[in-house]
């Protein structure tokens, strides 16, 4: 059973994100705060969540502060963000400040159960728009690019992985693509982790904006 907190000032959607998690995920419990203060004291009394969505701006806090408190106190509580936010420097902000994932209150419902439900699977979740935007291909520093010599130890198999990755695409839909199970995709993401020295699939996918991989076959 998946137990969520939602921290968000506004309770219409407090209750439409906890229809939408009861219906997607019917076991779980949810449980609402509408203030970073009162989640703070939830999470006092008791941290055993799954997962922690957590809106940025909010009467009492804004921008990253909230989720650098939580981070602080409970550091191995994941947390992922939804907000209206737009900024894509923002967003990708979020991650670099240890969040699991971004979804936008924009979304569709399907998304938005989708979203969550990939990062209980152990993905990092972002947009696909932001993943694929010249904005974050441009960022990629030169130190922290994959080197040819990188590429060339990848597996043909782990290359096709990691062009997926790049798509924002969840395990499970990279498995259907690539006609492999989802755990076989799981040991190719450890694998090049691994090999391009990164810490996780969103640092992979920001060092890896810049590959070309129509140049590379996959067969």
């Amino acid at each position: 059973m998946q137990r969520i907190l939602i921290i968000d000032d506004h309770p219409i959607f407090r209750h439409a994100m906890v229809t939408i998690l009861g219906k997607k995920f019917p076991d779980s419990q949810t449980l609402e705060a509408n203030s970073l203060s009162e989640a703070l004291e939830l999470l006092e009394a008791d941290a055993a969540f799954d997962l922690v969505m957590l809106d940025l701006n909010m009467p009492e806090t804004c921008g990253l502060k909230g989720l650098l408190e939580i981070r602080n106190q409970h550091p191995n509580l994941p947390v992922v963000i939804i907000s209206a936010e737009t900024e894509k420097q923002n967003i990708l902000q979020t991650i670099s400040y240890g969040a699991v994932g971004f979804i936008s209150k924009s979304s569709k419902i399907e998304e938005i159960a989708t979203s969550v439900e990939s990062i209980f699977e152990g993905n990092v979740c972002l947009p696909s728009e932001i993943l694929r935007t010249s904005s974050v291909r441009n960022r990629v520093k030169k130190e922290d690019a994959i080197s040819l010599d990188q590429i060339r130890s990848l597996t043909r198999k782990e290359l096709a992985v990691l062009k997926y990755l790049t798509q924002g695409l969840a395990n499970k839909v990279i498995a259907y693509e690539l006609n492999i199970s989802e755990t076989t995709v799981k040991s190719h993401v450890s694998s090049i982790l691994k090999k391009l020295g990164a810490s996780n699939r969103v640092k992979v996918v920001a060092s890896a904006a810049n590959i070309d991989f129509n140049q590379y076959v996959f067969n």
